[in-house]
């Protein structure tokens, strides 16, 4: 006798699984903070991935846990292995729990120091498969108190990282002077004003500080948008900004965060083609975007978009609005790319006259929109 509740089971999708990147330079000490999650209860039912930087495995042999949902990646970087290495990781994940082999609730994937966490989220992303079964809880780096600014100024990778973090765990701040811990943390807040901070050598570093710091956190049923989007701190941190000179020769002087809004509600067609045309001319340089936007055609029903560099995530329909605050607000992190730019971009398809037909002349008219632009083989 057939059993309708197990067949109703398999037709029903899966929960998608939270998947946390911890990432960070060389040496900033991730190994050190996953030693320490990984004996914490709350991440008792977490499958860890760790990655191996070139011929010899040695990152695993630091880790004091290794059980069976451990998954150790050594055919070298994430960045250049993703296609491979770390779908074949995850999809062998997957296949273990849904054959019963093993049990988890959430993913932790440790990358190498010299990553670039981009390629590493266009995985969770935009891959067919994986993108239905994991939703990307948040990026948290590590950065090294005693020599964080030192890496910041010599190394680009280490600066995109904590650009894109959605939590930053600085570390050693026992063993560095208060002057440079202070000018690191004064660094990493005009870089990234909305990551929370935390200082590893106090022990603020916890697991329910680091996780659930996402868009979609399952004790809520809907999601806290604004402190996802953190809009507030991004606009602050602008104005801040304005009234300081930069050495445009620092890496992270190169990228900035803003905050775009409106009140006018946006035709869905007319937010397809911004978007495309954002991903096709300027995708290099979004390091990372947010937002939640009143669409015409679904006014009680918010969408949520989140894009990383030139994917974008499929777009997410909220069953209403978290709060009173309806307007659009899209939150962005960008290289080289000046908020000008995107902001008379954004206010030009606000002013097109059909979601059909943008009008061409408004964009061209703009010098700083290039149809066919070196931007757009991104």
């Amino acid at each position: 006798m057939s059993d309708p509740d197990a067949a109703a089971r398999r037709r029903t999708p899966p929960v998608p699984i939270p998947l946390t990147l911890l990432t960070g330079f060389l040496g900033a000490g991730k190994t050190t903070l996953l030693n320490r999650l990984l004996k914490d209860p709350a991440l008792s039912d977490t499958a860890v991935i760790i990655n191996e930087f070139g011929e010899v495995s040695l990152d695993h042999l630091l880790v004091d846990y290794i059980g069976d949902n451990m998954v150790v990646l050594q055919s070298g970087c994430l960045c250049c292995t993703l296609r491979g290495d770390l779908v074949d990781g995850l999809e062998k994940l997957l296949r273990d729990l849904d054959n019963g082999r093993v049990k988890f609730s959430r993913v932790l994937l440790e990358t190498t120091g010299l990553a670039d966490p981009a390629p590493v989220l266009h995985t969770a992303m935009a891959h067919p498969y994986l993108v239905k079964r994991f939703r990307l809880d948040g990026v948290v780096t590590v950065v090294d108190a005693v020599n964080g600014e030192a890496t910041l100024d010599a190394h680009p990778e280490a600066v995109k990282q904590a650009a894109v973090a959605d939590r930053i765990v600085v570390s050693k701040t026992d063993l560095a002077d208060h002057a440079t811990t202070d000018s690191l943390l004064a660094r990493l807040r005009t870089l990234n004003p909305a990551a929370g901070v935390l200082d590893a050598a106090k022990g603020e570093a916890t697991a329910d500080r680091l996780l659930n710091c996402g868009l979609y956190d399952p004790a809520r049923k809907i999601p806290d948008v604004n402190k996802w989007l953190a809009a507030e701190a991004y606009a602050a941190a602008h104005d801040h900004d304005h009234h300081h000179h930069h050495d445009v020769n620092r890496h992270d002087d190169h990228i900035i965060s803003f905050v775009l809004t409106t009140d006018k509600p946006i035709a869905a067609g007319t937010l397809d083609m911004f978007l495309e045309l954002l991903r096709a001319q300027y995708g290099a340089r979004l390091l990372r975007m947010k937002g939640i936007i009143n669409v015409t055609e679904m006014p009680d029903t918010p969408v949520v978009v989140h894009g990383v560099q030139h994917v974008f995530h499929p777009t997410a329909q909220l069953e209403r609005w978290p709060d009173s605050d309806r307007r659009t607000r899209l939150v962005f992190i960008t290289k080289d790319l000046p908020q000008r730019t995107v902001q008379e971009l954004f206010e030009a398809f606000l002013g097109a006259a059909s979601p059909d037909r943008p009008d061409r002349a408004a964009l061209t008219d703009n010098p700083l929109v290039p149809f066919g632009g070196a931007d757009s083989r991104a």
